[in-house]
């Protein structure tokens, strides 16, 4: 018998809420079902404010939900997600280390011996093409070099899930698919289950297995989630000009546009008011 792949991110009935300055509660997300397979690559896209970014803070254990549960690898979540590594849309970088050692970083806080640490981080910069960069400070890197370090910084860890909060976001275009090639051949190594954060739909269905959609906030749900058909080993540059990739963008868009307008028109009337 089959052995069932286990659930490395459930999210059941989640609803995030905060108290704002005037004593109402805001709420950001409600009633969140979403579930995230070991190995399963999975994107979230959204208008802008839709609470993305706090559905990955949920899974890394940084916020907790005011209602339902958050189970990692079938266990409920206590506390921080020790099984998850975060990478930023901002960078995450020490400006006063180099490269290596913002690399080795993390095994040292760890407790990993600082010549071990550096070895490894060595072979993580080689691996994310930056080799010859180790003794740079992040001042001397451009954008995309930087996102390398930070990617390195994170995996070096081997954590089980990634969380990605548009990661690339800030890269120009040409560097954001390099950057998402780069991704998936290292993602396609071990396979880790990575929830993945963009405001490009082009850009979640060129990476993920699944592209998942929220809904204008407040109160935004989890309102459409299609798998994407493309073959893997996947290529970006090729994947954009599969037939299948435009005809699911097509039918994903026909959802996403109505939210992401009421998502607007809301930014534009709070803009107003203030």
């Amino acid at each position: 018998m089959e052995k069932a792949t286990p659930t490395a991110v459930a999210l059941q009935d989640a609803t995030v809420a905060f108290r704002v300055a005037d004593g109402r509660v805001y709420t950001a997300v409600e009633q969140a079902d979403l579930a995230v397979a070991d190995g399963e690559f999975v994107a979230i896209v959204g208008p802008t404010g839709c609470g993305k970014s706090t559905l990955l803070n949920v899974a890394a254990g940084l916020l907790q939900p005011a209602a339902g549960r958050v189970r990692i690898f079938d266990k409920p979540l206590v506390g921080l997600n020790r099984d998850a590594g975060y990478l930023f849309q901002a960078d995450a970088l020490f400006p006063w280390k180099t490269a290596l050692d913002n690399v080795a970083v993390g095994l040292e806080i760890a407790g990993t011996s600082r010549g071990e640490a550096l070895a490894r981080a060595k072979q993580w910069l080689g691996s994310v093409g930056l080799g010859a960069f180790a003794s740079r400070y992040p001042h001397m890197l451009s954008g995309g070099q930087r996102k390398r370090v930070g990617l390195a910084q994170v995996l070096i860890r081997n954590p089980k899930i990634l969380l990605m909060d548009e990661p690339f976001g800030p890269l120009d275009a040409q560097t954001r698919q390099i950057m998402g090639n780069l991704l998936l051949e290292l993602w396609s190594a071990d396979k880790k289950a990575v929830l993945f954060v963009t405001h490009d739909l082009e850009e979640a269905i060129a990476l993920a297995d699944r592209v998942v959609i929220m809904s204008a906030g407040p109160s935004a749900r989890i309102i459409g989630d299609w798998r994407v058909p493309l073959a893997r080993p996947r290529d970006i540059f090729e994947a954009r000009l599969d037939k299948d990739f435009h005809a699911l963008h097509r039918e994903i868009w026909s959802v996403l546009k109505e939210q992401v307008m009421k998502g607007y028109a809301q930014s534009s009337q709070g803009a107003e008011a203030s």
